[in-house]
């Protein structure tokens, strides 16, 4: 009897070892929600080869597209929790969490957390004949004259609106919000002075800065960006602002700890990759993984928290 409990219990004590040893022995398909092409798609496309490199098997990018991120959120929180289904979450991610009023998934509880991807800040950004020549211009305007200062954003929601919204609320400004569908056209009226300003990532203004069509006033991290230097952070004007949006590889609650602990290796020496990290840098982003799951986890919670804030200041309708 008593050896069988011991063999009972040393048979369940290898048991995550061994889990983690046979694992992967087939293909992995690595989630994301958004269109084929763009920074989320790009940066999956790069974390798969990496992950393939490093586990010894294929990974599938699979696009799930719809709902700014969340049909494939919950299509992955749905999943199996097995390591053959993943996902690269966004900072979208958060913003959808303090938006809605309610998602047929937990943002937090229903995945297990690997690991940050990358960071990136946003670049507040004008038209290079703009008479907006520094962040205090667009203030002591958006003061003196209520309402009349503009802003683009991706649509109602998105992390741009809401880094415009958070402007507002620290700045004590009033502005106002033209949402659009995304594409081309924000960048394209701001250009065209329909629109004053916009807040949009560094992979979308960069091109237009360093030809001279924008002007970049600031970047929303607290920290300059590498990627526009001699651009100054917002919050050495607007005291307090930051914003950085992110990505960050998730699975469906319940992924063995084992099998955990072998992506996140395998992730850091991925992030760890000078050739790995310079693709990153492309996409606008710095390779930035998490110290552990708990850690991005955490960093979640606290993101969802803020924008939460942001879009009960504002009396923005959640949908």
């Amino acid at each position: 009897m008593i050896r069988t409990a011991l063999f009972c219990f040393s048979t369940l004590i290898g048991m995550p070892l061994a889990v983690a040893q046979g694992f992967p022995d087939k293909p992995i398909t690595l989630v994301q929600g958004f269109a084929a092409g763009g920074n989320a798609d790009t940066i999956a496309r790069i974390m798969a080869q990496g992950l393939s490199r490093e586990l010894g098997q294929s990974v599938v990018v699979e696009a799930k597209t719809g709902a700014g991120g969340n049909l494939a959120s919950a299509a992955v929180a749905r999943a199996r929790p097995d390591g053959y289904t993943l996902i690269l979450l966004t900072g979208g991610h958060a913003v959808s969490a303090a938006m809605y009023k309610s998602q047929s998934f937990d943002p937090v509880e229903d995945f297990d957390w690997l690991s940050m991807v990358t960071r990136f800040p946003f670049v507040l950004a004008t038209a290079s004949d703009s008479p907006f020549r520094t962040v205090g211009d667009v203030v002591r305007v958006a003061k003196a004259q209520p309402g009349t200062v503009s802003y683009s954003s991706v649509g109602v929601g998105s992390t741009q609106h809401l880094s415009g919204e958070l402007f507002q609320s620290l700045a004590g400004v009033q502005m106002n919000h033209i949402p659009y569908r995304g594409g081309a056209a924000p960048l394209q009226d701001v250009l065209t002075r329909r629109v004053d300003l916009m807040f949009d990532s560094v992979t979308v203004t960069k091109g237009q800065i360093e030809s001279g069509k924008l002007r970049a006033l600031g970047v929303t991290s607290v920290e300059p960006s590498p990627f526009l230097p001699g651009v100054v952070p917002l919050r050495e004007t607007v005291k307090d602002f930051d914003v950085n949006s992110w990505t960050a590889l998730a699975a469906p609650k319940g992924l063995p700890a084992a099998v955990a602990q072998k992506i996140h290796a395998a992730t850091l020496k991925i992030l760890a990759d000078p050739a790995v990290v310079k693709q990153l840098e492309g996409t606008g982003g710095l390779a930035s993984p998490s110290a552990s799951g708990l850690e991005m986890k955490q960093y979640v919670q606290t993101q969802i928290g803020k924008w939460k804030k942001v879009v009960q200041e504002a009396n923005i309708p959640q949908q």
